[in-house]
């Protein structure tokens, strides 16, 4: 009922746009921005009275439990929310351990934007601040009307609130990387040193496309440039969810009027980026009604989020405990055991798996059939999403 099919429903045809998203896309997907690790978090960003802070409240309801993390809420505006999966249940049903630990999610509902942050207007520098310390963005974008709730612009209009948020976060990149050009450039031509001639080769790059009003994610780099970029936490190498919240109305309806601008907007220039239509008011409405449940976006959204931020999870079992456990995508069994105990990467032996596929397709027997199942893998293997792995690794000292 609530596919998000929302760009064959509404965008216009713009053949060099829609070309220039397909291009964006491919970019995204061969690059590898943002920090290694598997402590990522998604930061919930838009202007002011778009429902930012409710999204984030009802987002805190599906809070990991306080005994699994003593700091689920970590302030008041950053929560542990965990991650949605029906093989995590399915186990735990199976092994019926004494403790359970499933996947999570950081989210920080960061400081609302007005026009004119990146020069210091409202919270603006606190707001870009706090865009750098997260690794993915969900961006809620108003389209609900309502005299009841003001606009900061005063008026409603959600192409010229992402126009202002992207070109804010231009903006705010620019500056730094213009300020850190000033700091190199110098220095590089008199020391002759190519580590540093390559950082001023890459800047002045990302300078001229920001110029140009471009997102570094989109454009076209190498390894080395992205390795340069990495380390400057640019805002616009961040992978972004559209979030479009909706009037209840226009959500059980699936029709709303600034769909398909909006659409169009972000295909033209949001890349890779995806789009969820939900209902802030509606998902507040059902919270305690879960006979609706099947009609909430928020799993969606959370779930969406874990695999913006490139993350997957393998599971250990046993009736002691059934855990999820959280790794980059594409990681090797001995990078996938370090998050068990970092000295497990380096004392490695060998991994013991099963899809969790096959263990499901055992049925009641699961429990008994699983020792005798297990294959061996090497430290060349690739964890796959849903793996059950047991490790074999040596102490070293």
């Amino acid at each position: 009922m609530f596919t998000q099919t929302i760009f064959k429903q509404f965008s216009k045809k713009k053949p060099a746009a829609a070309n220039q998203a397909a291009i964006a896309k491919q970019i995204a997907s061969q690059i590898n921005f943002g920090r290694p690790g598997n402590t990522l978090k998604m930061g919930i960003v838009g202007m002011a009275n778009v429902g930012k802070s409710l999204t984030f409240n009802l987002l805190c309801k599906q809070s990991v439990p306080s005994e699994n993390f003593p700091f689920c809420t970590i302030d008041p505006n950053t929560a542990i929310v965990k991650v949605p999966d029906s093989r995590f249940e399915y186990l735990v049903k199976a092994f019926k351990p004494a403790s359970q630990v499933e996947a999570h999610l950081q989210i920080t509902d960061i400081a609302g934007l007005v026009k004119g942050a990146s020069e210091g207007h409202g919270l603006g520098n606190e707001f870009l601040s706090h865009i750098s310390e997260v690794d993915g963005i969900y961006q809620v974008v108003r389209a609900f009307e309502g005299e009841n709730i003001l606009h900061t612009e005063g008026s409603m209009d959600p192409v010229r609130d992402l126009d202002i948020i992207s070109k804010e976060l231009i903006a705010k990149d620019l500056q730094f990387v213009d300020k850190k050009l000033g700091q190199i450039s110098t220095k590089a031509a008199r020391s002759g040193n190519p580590e540093m001639k390559q950082q001023v080769e890459v800047l002045t790059k990302a300078k001229d496309h920001l110029i140009n009003h471009r997102w570094i994610r989109f454009q076209k780099w190498d390894d080395k440039d992205v390795e340069v970029l990495n380390k400057l936490l640019l805002l616009t190498t961040k992978p972004v969810t559209y979030l479009i919240n909706l009037s209840k109305k226009d959500y059980l309806e699936q029709n709303c009027k600034f769909i398909p601008s909006i659409a169009d907007w972000i295909k033209e220039k949001g890349g890779d980026s995806q789009i969820i239509q939900y209902s802030g008011v509606y998902e507040k409405e059902i919270e305690d009604k879960p006979e609706l449940l099947n009609t909430s976006q928020l799993k969606n959204i959370i779930l969406n989020g874990y695999s913006l931020l490139n993350m997957c999870h393998f599971f250990t079992v046993g009736t002691d405990e059934v855990r999820a456990w959280t790794i980059k995508k594409n990681s090797t069994a001995p990078k996938a055991a370090s998050v068990i105990h970092t000295d497990f990467e380096k004392g490695f032996i060998s991994a013991e798996v099963l899809s969790y596929k096959e263990f499901e397709g055992f049925g009641s027997n699961g429990v008994e059939k699983l020792k005798k199942s297990f294959r061996k893998e090497g430290k060349d293997y690739i964890v796959q999403d849903g793996d059950i792995v047991h490790f074999k690794c040596k102490i070293v000292r």
